[in-house]
């Protein structure tokens, strides 16, 4: 089958061949865990325990705080030494592991998944805590519970990985085959969705082998090769790719009848729904050239990045910068006393003499990054009214509908930080929106 695309993108060096080899390895359960009370998108995990509390691998430590919000569960066993604020993350359950990985006596293993109705389903990976593991950590009960008049046709399963040096889902994807399947279909019954798709980027030739072997039997299952590109992974990307409908702008993709999920979110509803596990552990790419020995490790959450870092050999060199995620959407940290999430997709770091420090110039005009926007976007003009302050302005040639996926910036001659520019607009412009709203009902 001829490999799918869209229109627009760059296609950045992968660095993928680092660590797309290496077999999954098991990290060593840190000495203490930072568990945020906020992994996800919504409302922050209401704290449930207390200093000088022993809690068990798998307990819930958290309680949802809201709709959308999720549970948090400790992932190993200890006593609570008490909570901490971490800048970025908010407020922590600082857990010190005792090493004795006792399991809560309640997680148990489900009945008979064939037995489990949709309600069933969707209150076990609600308990268990599971958020889109693909970077935007949106609460999975919610995303699998779509409202009555919205009817889901396709279920997508992204298994693109489309940004540099990533590697983590291609490891699932090798290893847990089975797995990744089996969570796509409890999720298509979630979602009342009759097919699926599987997109998968064609550089990824055992991956895409591997998960047509796994659902080889399943006629409403089909796994879509697509094309090697960035930002190919982009939710309104990979649903128009896949099924040829196209995201309104300001929409949702359950309005033309599409859910998107994660192969780790997959994964972990399989986890959940098969072996009754919360999200207590996920798979991290540790890589770039400030990290002695590369790979992916199955890490526990909250494990500290400068603990993780340890056990990938350590730093080979003087760091300039320490990236969580992906090189183009991630984000960038000055301290590794930082917890591992469950967004946590990445973690990279680089060498002093890769990092250029480059003043931006002034823009020449050339539209190459209206070219590369795979929204259709004008970057360079929204970004022009950000910086003069004109938000409305900005609001009016969509904005909002920039994806961040960073392609503008990464071809922009001028060395302009468009992104930030961007992003910077749609904050001010949702502060202006809130202060608007609070101000009306008051």
């Amino acid at each position: 089958m001829r490999a799918k695309t869209f229109v627009g993108g760059i296609f950045p060096h992968g660095k993928k061949e680092i660590t797309a080899d290496v077999e999954t390895i098991i990290a060593e359960a840190p000495p203490v865990v930072l568990l945020p009370l906020s992994q996800h998108i919504g409302a922050p995990s209401k704290p449930i325990v207390d200093k000088g509390q022993r809690v068990l691998v798998g307990e819930k430590i958290g309680e949802a705080g809201g709709f959308v919000s999720a549970p948090v569960h400790s992932s190993v066993s200890g006593v609570v030494k008490g909570f901490e604020e971490v800048s970025g993350y908010g407020r922590c359950v600082v857990i010190e592991n005792d090493y004795t990985d006792e399991f809560f006596s309640q997680v148990e293993v489900p009945r008979d998944p064939r037995t489990l109705s949709v309600e069933d389903l969707r209150k076990i990976v609600f308990e268990a805590g599971i958020v889109g593991l693909g970077g935007a950590a949106f609460p999975s009960h919610v995303k699998f519970a779509p409202p009555e008049n919205k009817r889901i046709d396709f279920l997508i399963l992204n298994g693109s990985e489309c940004e540099p040096f990533l590697t983590a889902d291609y490891r699932l994807m090798l290893e847990h085959p089975r797995m990744v399947v089996a969570g796509m279909k409890y999720i298509m019954k979630m979602v009342g969705a009759p097919a699926g798709c599987i997109g998968i980027e064609d550089n990824k030739e055992r991956a895409i082998r591997a998960l047509s072997d796994a659902a080889a039997d399943m006629e409403n299952i089909a796994v879509v090769p697509l094309k090697e590109k960035y930002p190919q992974g982009s939710e309104k990307q990979i649903i128009q790719v896949c099924t040829g409908r196209e995201v309104p702008s300001g929409g949702l993709p359950m309005d033309i009848g599409v859910v998107v999920s994660n192969i780790g979110t997959a994964y972990a509803v399989t986890e959940a729904v098969e072996k009754g596990r919360p999200l207590i552990e996920r798979i991290v790419t540790v890589s770039g050239s400030g990290i002695c020995n590369p790979g992916n490790f199955k890490v526990r959450i909250g494990t500290l990045v400068g603990e993780l870092v340890k056990q990938a050999g350590g730093y080979s060199g003087k760091i300039s910068k320490i990236i969580i995620g992906g090189p183009m959407m991630g984000k960038t940290v000055y301290t590794d006393l930082i917890p591992v999430t469950k967004g946590t997709s990445g973690i990279l770091a680089f060498c002093s003499d890769e990092v250029a420090a480059e003043q931006p110039k002034a823009c020449v005009r050339c539209a190459k990054c209206v070219n590369v926007c795979p929204i259709s976007l004008e970057p360079t003009t929204i970004a022009k009214y950000a910086e003069q302050g004109k938000w409305q302005d900005a609001k009016d040639r969509f904005v909002f509908d920039c994806i961040e996926c960073g392609c503008c910036t990464y071809v922009c001659p001028a060395g302009i930080p468009l992104v930030q520019h961007i992003r910077n607009a749609k904050n001010i412009l949702k502060e202006q929106a809130a202060k608007q709203q609070s101000n009306s009902s008051s």
